[in-house]
């Protein structure tokens, strides 16, 4: 099979599987997690896989170029898209990480069920509406001085528990403890700390939400019960990333690496994968910058979940103890991080690239919360209003084949202006309501944009992960509210 426009060829590895064979000045393979249906429909609608090969030209990566079921256009590298890059020798790039960066998913869990709040649905929904600032250019109700932001974003998830939002077992229950090391506020543009300063704890627009859910269905009885999953449980979704500073952080190292590629002797095979040597001062500096970026979304988020929190119990008049409302585990998908992972028999320490992909650790890795270990680390896979979300569970075979790593949701489709084309009108709202799927939003342009339609059948894209083994399902959430920017 022949990709459109080029000479890449595409061979069929197994159901789940597809390679596009290194040739030329490709590095390695590209490897696709897709099945036939799901291929086809890739070749038809974007050239997402020629970026997979593109990313295969990088030095330094390691095994393969690799892309998850949920993989579209993006910038550089495709959305869905890993790559791991050798410490020593190889680079990091934006275009890896994507603009929103540490955009990412938390699960609160709850000890009550469905039918507690069957006809109160709308009544949450509003409060939530009303306590966590949403939409395009959002500010908080945090004010920060510059001295506090950058704790903010060298501090991550616990600034805010030290605060007053939340508690340590958040921390233990986020990935990296809600901090990466490393993160320097000194080295990102004062645009960017302008941007992100009334910023935190607000949601933002596009395709973050929150969401109270059901758990319509469990697959895995032994995992439910290890991360405290029952069915008709309700639930709070929570997604979002680092607003406007992540966005400016990537803006600003693009301009700073295109002006210092040709120096660096890196050839690219399209402009939009600039990069820098990890080793370099601008490697370093990016990896640093990004940390404070990650860090920022984490106390976002842990903000909005405290707010959360708040607003369900004055709604339900219930304390939080009462209702419950843990988390369960909060994972980042936009992220370049250093990491240890086998290839070739050994142990090498190498900068993995998740662009719209998520991590998938197993029972027993060191870096999955104690209460978890047993059984591997929670993967959250949100859909998108409409549509149903998945909690999976990480397993030894990611650790092998994906550095550790699985899809991160449905993956568009459609652009938002198509979409827009796609949905003129029809009331989506109304259509969801009939769904029974009370939502709140901003605007009804955010509804025509990301219109269920709009988004590939995430069932389908975590039936891929699912088969090939990279990670495992362990419950089906179904919506019943949702808060969108």
């Amino acid at each position: 099979m022949n990709l459109k426009g080029s000479k890449l060829r595409i061979e069929k590895i197994d159901e789940c599987r597809y390679r596009i064979p290194k040739t030329g000045k490709m590095r390695v393979d590209g490897v696709i997690y897709v099945d036939q249906k799901m291929m086809d429909e890739i070749i038809a609608t974007d050239e997402s896989l020629i970026q997979v090969a593109n990313v295969a030209h990088l030095p330094g990566i390691q095994k393969y170029s690799l892309a998850m079921p949920d993989i579209h256009w993006g910038y550089g590298f495709p959305i869905g898209g890993v790559a791991a890059m050798d410490v020593e020798q190889g680079v990091i790039s934006p275009g890896g990480v994507g603009y929103d960066i540490n955009c990412g998913c938390r699960l609160l869990i709850t000890r009550i069920s469905k039918k507690d709040i069957k006809d109160r649905i709308r009544e949450l929904v509003d409060a939530l509406f009303k306590a966590v600032p949403c939409g395009v250019g959002s500010k908080g109700k945090i004010k920060l001085s510059k001295n506090e932001e950058k704790k903010v974003l060298e501090q991550g998830s616990r600034w805010a528990v030290k605060e007053g939002f939340g508690t340590e077992e958040d921390i233990a229950r986020t990935e990296e403890g809600g901090m990466l090391k490393g993160a320097d506020p000194d080295l990102i543009s004062e645009r960017a700390l302008e941007r992100g300063k009334e910023q935190l704890g607000t949601l933002g627009a596009g395709n973050h939400f929150l969401e109270i859910g059901y758990v319509e269905e469990i697959f895995d009885e032994k995992t439910a019960r290890a991360f405290n999953l029952f069915k008709d449980q309700v639930t709070i979704l929570i997604h979002c990333g680092s607003r406007g500073l992540g966005h400016q952080i990537c803006d600003d190292f693009i301009r700073i690496m295109m002006k210092s590629i040709d120096e660096l002797g890196i050839e690219l095979p399209d402009r939009q994968l600039v990069s820098a040597y990890i080793k370099s001062k601008e490697g370093q500096a990016y990896l640093s910058a990004t940390a404070t970026a990650a860090n920022f979304a984490w106390a976002n988020r842990q903000i909005i979940m405290h707010w959360v929190r708040e607003a369900f119990s004055s709604t339900l008049a219930a304390n939080i103890d009462e209702i419950g409302l843990e988390l369960l585990y909060d994972v980042c998908h936009n992220i370049a991080k250093i990491e240890e992972h086998e290839i070739d028999g050994k142990k090498r320490k190498v900068c993995v690239h998740r662009k719209g992909a998520t991590r998938a650790f197993p029972p027993k890795h060191p870096d999955v919360p104690k209460i978890y270990r047993e059984v591997g680390q929670p993967v959250l896979i949100p859909g998108d209003m409409g549509t149903e979300s998945y909690v999976l569970v990480g397993t030894q075979k990611a650790m092998e084949d994906t550095f550790g790593s699985t899809c991160h949701g449905a993956g568009r489709i459609m652009s938002r202006s198509k979409a827009i084309k796609f949905t003129k009108g029809r009331a989506i709202q109304r259509e969801l309501e009939n769904k029974g799927i009370i939502v709140k939003a901003k605007g009804s342009k955010t509804l025509k944009e990301e219109a269920p339609e709009a988004y590939k059948d995430v069932s389908h894209v975590v039936d891929i992960v699912h088969k090939a083994g990279i990670s495992k399902k362990v419950a089906r959430i179904k919506p019943l509210g949702v808060v969108k920017g």
